[in-house]
């Protein structure tokens, strides 16, 4: 049900990665489906959701974010826990792709279906952070923006940040068109290597446009690298590949979502 990410952290910073095992929607969405916005079962997302704080031992519920492809990292506060409802009740999920924290006991979740889950912390362990990095989050800088959102003594030490990238689409199997190879290339003309150009396909009429598999973690490391983020682990589990263990948009339309969770374990009180 859970992947635990193999990367050099503190032992105070938790994380995890759910796979699409052990819960109990209905198909499409089976099994272990944590997304309210696909069209499940209200109540099967619920009783999954539930299933997550019991069995992975969350210090608190996790706060979810409205994930709209934005380029928005927002901060969690003590105060969050405070505003939150039951989730059988409506509530306002804050709109955002990425959230960090330094309260210990606050859980940075994201979800994710072929796009990116990047995880990062400190080697002192201060701060975690979860992001959604689909490519037009990451074109539009979700993930140095979220970086650039920590607090100066954080930034100014990014020798010190570890990042963990989970499951997502691989290079072999995401086709993008000019558009976003364009978008990406404009910005910086160094992207292109990280576009393979495809064989062009003719038809009766005319040649389709030119199409390239994207190498998304490759795009992520390359920007955590000239963030000086140098401690950059994961990236090599691809969700459509992985039918068994992965939700994918792009490989079935109809999916379900996993969830990349991160949080600083609480002192425990003897």
């Amino acid at each position: 049900m859970f992947i635990k990410p193999d990367w050099p952290v503190p032992h105070t910073v938790k994380s995890i990665y759910t796979t699409r095992q052990g819960g109990i929607s209905k198909a499409p969405f089976n099994s272990f489906n944590l997304a309210t916005h696909v069209g499940d079962a209200l109540e099967d997302v619920l009783a999954n959701r539930q299933q997550l704080v019991d069995q992975a031992c969350l210090p608190s519920e996790p706060i979810w974010l409205d994930q709209q492809h934005t380029d928005r990292a927002i901060q969690l506060h003590q105060s969050d826990l405070n505003t939150q409802v039951p989730p059988s009740l409506p509530q306002t999920t804050p709109i955002a792709d990425a959230s960090w924290t330094q309260c210990p006991g606050l859980v940075s979740v994201v979800m994710t279906a072929d796009c990116l889950p990047i995880l990062i912390t400190n080697q002192a362990g201060t701060i975690v952070s979860a992001i959604h990095a689909g490519w037009k989050g990451l074109a539009k800088g979700i993930v140095s923006k979220t970086v650039q959102s920590f607090p100066a003594e954080i930034q100014q030490c990014p020798e010190q940040l570890i990042a963990w990238i989970g499951p997502a689409i691989s290079a072999k199997h995401f086709e993008v068109g000019r558009d976003v190879y364009d978008t990406f290339v404009d910005q910086d003309a160094a992207s292109a290597s990280y576009f393979q150009a495809e064989p062009l396909v003719e038809t009766l009429s005319d040649s389709v446009g030119q199409k390239y598999l994207a190498d998304l973690p490759g795009l992520v490391k390359k920007e955590l690298n000239e963030l000086g983020v140098y401690h950059v682990y994961g990236g090599d589990l691809c969700t459509f590949a992985l039918a068994e263990d992965f939700f994918s948009y792009r490989r079935s339309g109809k999916a379900g979502r996993m969830a990349c969770l991160i949080w600083i374990e609480p002192n425990k009180k003897s």
